[in-house]
């Protein structure tokens, strides 16, 4: 940083703490969140000149693989494409030892970048972000945390995660049980050893169905609580060769630049064929391959999956038909059937879900046909039993995209709530900024790809636009940024003409909220695709910042 810059940030600092009080911290930019998303932020921001402080509410840096411990935790993107591609450095350095990560070693790469680029210093940990505030004749951010403490900042940056707002169940009597309840979400962080209890997991979606086979394995006895069943394709998880590792990281710049030019920012075999075109042999061979390679490109077999029901059909029939194979017992291996559309909720990815149901210890429940009726002080009911158990794991998942956001009061310079304004759904423009809400980020936000691609491109794709932004402000002598009511709308129009177009907006899942009870039906993020996405944002930066309001 030269001396001229240098001196005025500094001068700057010194009158906005004037202004701010004692005791307060004045920085350019407050990032709140401390995930992949945050840390690079903070990174970037450095590299470019900016003063900023990221503001953590956990013990750690890591974000959602801090707090989700839960056993079986794993990532279901291969782990030498989900990691960081900023640094070529870090890239060759770090060893991945499995083709998809576990939460631990997820974790210590986590650590690993912290210590890398020494950001721990500018990190504020177990500060809980409880409000957030504009001020139009400051033009400036005042957050507070819930210990009271106030930061300033002319610019935040929400890095909050689109899957970090636990939904915790609304079940009659929860709190009378008497032995331990635990959320997969908000896992202890010492573990838990469940040898010899009585475990009842309570939801079928993507953390139970890593955790229940763990977990099996353990248990004396296990009840899992199914209101919904789920596809899930297996992971064929295995220890990475040392030849495969080598060969990616000699062609990483090409091999992630390939992966960009794909839907989801993966890098896998794309099959331009339409199922419906084809012989049903060829249909078949086909998901047999996809399904002897596991994960979840499963659903790139064919160009059509999500928007032909007759092709969704025959990849569903397909999973169905797997289901009755692995699970001995007819009856469950039915219950296990899901009869939606396949791609609708994120597919999940599992090791040895389906086949834990044949053990013994292992009891499903259908709690769609016979609801959970509450829980007492010794276990669970439902369908007019009481399954005794000593301890209850909550697999409910989360308040996706908008949950984090929402739990801040977040306000602008007229006083109007972030949660008032979307009462009625989240509305933003690319994802990045929200109309009436100056100078104030999201990473990932409702309206960009987010949750349906690779989620680390994602969200270097938008720290980096960010910290481009705040450099042309800068050069421009501008501060003050907002999106444009008129192109949030336009945004927002197209992000829903777009959904309408895929059987994946059919449906009732967590992209739009329905997992939540009146939270409004929303598809939250943009489908069009990573490519689609980058090429809009490229635009708009080449049409000076199109659609929003510089001054």
């Amino acid at each position: 940083m030269g001396k001229h810059l240098a001196h005025t940030f500094v001068s700057r600092a010194r009158q906005a703490s004037a202004v701010a009080g004692p005791g307060s911290i004045v920085v350019d930019v407050v990032i709140v969140g401390a995930g992949f998303a945050g840390m690079y932020m903070l990174h970037r921001l450095r590299e470019v000149g900016f003063s900023a402080l990221v503001l953590e509410a956990g013990s750690g840096v890591g974000g959602t693989w801090h707090w989700n411990r839960y056993p079986g935790a794993r990532c279901d993107v291969e782990s030498m494409q989900y990691s960081y591609q900023f640094s070529d450095e870090l890239q060759q350095e770090w060893d991945w030892t499995e083709k998809y990560a576990t939460q631990p070693e997820i974790l210590r790469y986590a650590n690993h970048v912290a210590d890398r680029f020494d950001l721990r210093r500018d990190i504020r940990f177990n500060v809980r972000v409880e409000a957030a505030q504009f001020d139009d004749d400051r033009g400036s951010w005042l957050l507070t945390s819930e210990n009271g403490e106030r930061f300033f900042a002319t610019y935040c940056v929400m890095a909050t995660g689109c899957l970090s707002a636990v939904n915790r169940a609304r079940i009659d009597g929860l709190e009378s049980f008497k032995g331990k309840v635990y959320h997969t979400g908000e896992w202890p962080q010492e573990g838990v050893d469940f040898s010899g209890q009585r475990v009842a997991v309570i939801g079928t979606g993507s953390s139970a169905i890593q955790a229940i086979p763990i977990i099996a394995e353990q248990a004396a006895s296990l009840y899992v609580f199914q209101r919904t069943p789920n596809y899930t394709v297996p992971a064929h998880n295995a220890p990475l060769d040392a030849r495969h590792r080598q060969a990616v990281k000699d062609r990483y710049r090409d091999f992630r630049d390939e992966a960009k030019q794909s839907f989801a920012g993966i890098h896998f075999r794309y099959n331009p064929e339409s199922a419906v075109e084809v012989s049903e042999q060829r249909r078949r061979e086909e998901f047999e391959a996809r399904w002897a390679c596991g994960g979840v490109t499963f659903m790139g077999a064919f160009s059509d999956l999500l928007f032909d029901r007759r092709a969704n059909d025959a990849a569903a029939e397909f999973v169905r038909s797997k289901i009755r194979q692995i699970v001995e017992d007819p009856e469950v291996a039915e219950m296990l059937c899901p009869d939606n559309i396949i791609g609708c909720k994120r597919l999940c990815v599992d090791t040895g879900y389906y086949a834990t149901f044949n053990r013994s210890n292992v009891r499903l429940i259908d709690v769609r046909e016979s609801p959970i009726e509450g829980i007492t002080a010794e276990g669970v009911g439902a369908g007019g039993m009481t399954y005794l158990v000593d301890a209850i794991v909550l697999a409910t998942g989360f308040d996706a995209m908008t949950g984090a956001l929402m739990r801040i009061d977040i306000r602008n310079g007229s006083d109007e709530a972030l949660a008032e304004k979307w009462q009625h759904g989240p509305r933003a423009y690319l994802g990045l900024m929200i109309s009436r809400f100056p100078n104030l980020f999201t990473i990932t936000g409702p309206g960009s790809p987010s949750v349906l691609t690779n989620m680390l491109p994602s969200i270097e794709q938008h720290v980096e636009w960010i910290g481009d932004c705040l450099v042309h402000l800068r050069e421009s002598g501008k501060k003050r940024i907002d999106a444009t009511e008129e192109a949030e709308r336009r945004w927002v129009e197209h992000v829903n003409e777009v959904a309408g177009g895929n059987l994946r907006s059919t449906c009732s899942s967590w992209y739009v909220g329905a997992n939540i009870p009146g939270k409004p039906r929303v598809f939250m993020p943009y489908i069009g695709g990573f490519p689609a996405y980058v090429g809009k944002c490229e635009e708009i930066v080449a049409r000076d910042y199109e659609g929003f309001a510089i001054t």
